[in-house]
């Protein structure tokens, strides 16, 4: 349950310790100013203390590694596609032309190229996987990063440890579970879910309560709120499991409802104009805005699914022919809208001076086909794709790992999604070789055992 009466840490005004003055004397001979030495005191308290945030970029759809971050200019033109590869700002490195301003900051993240895996090639699966690090079997669901970081860590004073916006992930074809919940931690770990389009014109602050709930108890908002919660859960037995999470989940809500820092955070009307179209007035764009303000204000971990479905809407799933996309999209409409709102995100965090603490995963669920299809697109490949990491312990300015001549295999430095997870895991400061117990009494290692976090990304 949240407290409104956190405790928190009293720091004096300056920052300053008494033995911090102590030291100032004899920062001339180290070659310091106090400015400077206050800066690299707060950078090495970040690093020890491993409070680092997440956004996590669902790219839904599937990008094609051939289109975006690992071109093959030389392949024949059935395997390169119709897009050329430009420069990036740093040397050697260079991406797809539907990519000019995220080209431009090549220095702040790190593209993986050789992630792959050997499930299923369907949509399902591979969300799961890039949101929990494994594959859903026997029944046993895995919660994703955001639901462990919270369990682990808790929420940050009155702001929810972990929020997925805007939407969860709909029907992907498989009808299966995408990864984004508690899973086996239980519904009390689930995100916060904004249930609303931040590039709506009327779009306002969200209740943040899940429906079910709100129809089961039928909150009159002419009542006192904490008056309705208490009429609803008196009517169960303090044991029942349903109402203890309703009461918590009422708990949190209602937390967000009286904290004006928690609704100041969803107040995209506060952003200048241009800021906002500089992100793009879409819904991805905007989502990007919102989670750099709720983690600018304290929330922990941010889910931002860019689209909902592949089904008949323009997304990364480029089959080429109806009800999917057309490959052309790329340049005409989603390669703009992902290049905008991801630069303007990693200006801002740095500007913020955020990046270092916040990491920024863009992912797709898996790769596409290095032959262009008979309809013109590619289809589903899980041998071999990119995924894009930046900040929060991530060493920009790199390449990790190779695909072969034609994009279609690893070749140098393979790595699978419980590799991504370890490193997501240690970057937040989680142990990879944690154990959590199932409600069932099995206790799960939170990353397989051989899947190590891959170092070469570490800062």
């Amino acid at each position: 349950m949240f407290r409104l009466d956190a405790d928190k840490r009293v720091h004096f005004c300056d920052g300053v310790t008494r033995r911090d003055f102590l030291h100032a004397g004899s920062l001339a001979f180290l070659g310091l100013t106090m400015p400077e030495f206050l800066k690299l005191k707060a950078a090495a308290q970040v690093k020890s203390d491993k409070d680092i945030n997440c956004i996590q970029l669902m790219l839904v759809g599937g990008p094609s590694q051939l289109d975006t971050w690992d071109m093959k200019p030389d392949a024949p033109s059935s395997i390169r596609g119709p897009f050329k590869p430009i420069k990036t700002n740093v040397s050697g490195i260079q991406i797809s032309e539907i990519f000019p301003r995220m080209a431009q900051h090549a220095d702040k993240f790190a593209l993986l190229r050789s992630v792959y895996h050997t499930a299923a090639a369907v949509h399902d699966t591979g969300c799961q996987m890039m949101q929990t690090g494994r594959l859903f079997q026997g029944g046993l669901e895995s919660p994703n990063y955001g639901s462990v970081l919270r369990f682990q860590k808790g929420a940050k004073g009155d702001m929810p440890a972990n929020v997925l916006i805007p939407y969860t992930i709909g029907q992907l074809g498989g009808n299966l579970p995408h990864g984004d919940t508690a899973g086996f931690l239980g519904k009390s770990y689930d995100p916060f879910v904004l249930n609303a389009d931040p590039a709506d014109p009327n779009f306002k602050v969200p209740d943040m309560l899940p429906p079910d709930y709100i129809s089961a108890v039928r909150v009159d908002r002419r009542r006192n709120w904490r008056e309705a919660i208490d009429q609803s859960v008196k009517y169960f037995e303090e044991s029942n499991q349903d109402a203890k999470l309703m009461d918590s989940t009422f708990n949190q809500a209602y937390t967000l409802m009286t904290s004006t820092k928690a609704r100041e955070a969803f107040e995209l009307t506060q952003e200048p104009d241009d800021v906002r179209k500089r992100y793009g007035m879409n819904r991805f764009g905007q989502g990007c805005l919102l989670a750099r303000r709720l983690v600018e204000r304290g929330v922990r971990f941010v889910t931002l699914n860019m689209f909902e479905t592949v089904f008949n809407d323009i997304t990364w799933d480029i089959h080429g022919s109806a009800p999917f996309s057309p490959i052309n999209c790329y340049s005409d409409l989603v390669g703009p809208m992902f290049d905008n709102a991801y630069s303007s995100l990693l200006e801002d965090l740095s500007r913020l001076e955020l990046l270092d603490t916040t990491m920024v995963l863009a992912t797709g669920e898996f790769g596409r086909t290095p032959r262009i299809n008979p309809a013109g697109g590619r289809d589903h490949w899980p041998q071999c794709w990119t995924v894009v990491m930046a900040g929060g312990g991530i060493k920009g300015g790199q390449v990790v790992g190779a695909s072969d001549a034609i994009g279609a295999a690893p070749q140098d430095r393979p790595v699978m999604p419980a590799h991504v997870a370890a490193t997501v895991y240690k970057c937040l400061g989680i142990p990879v070789d944690m154990e959590l117990k199932t409600p069932q009494g099995r206790v799960v290692r939170l990353v397989d055992h051989g899947f190590d976090p891959i170092d070469e990304l570490l800062i």
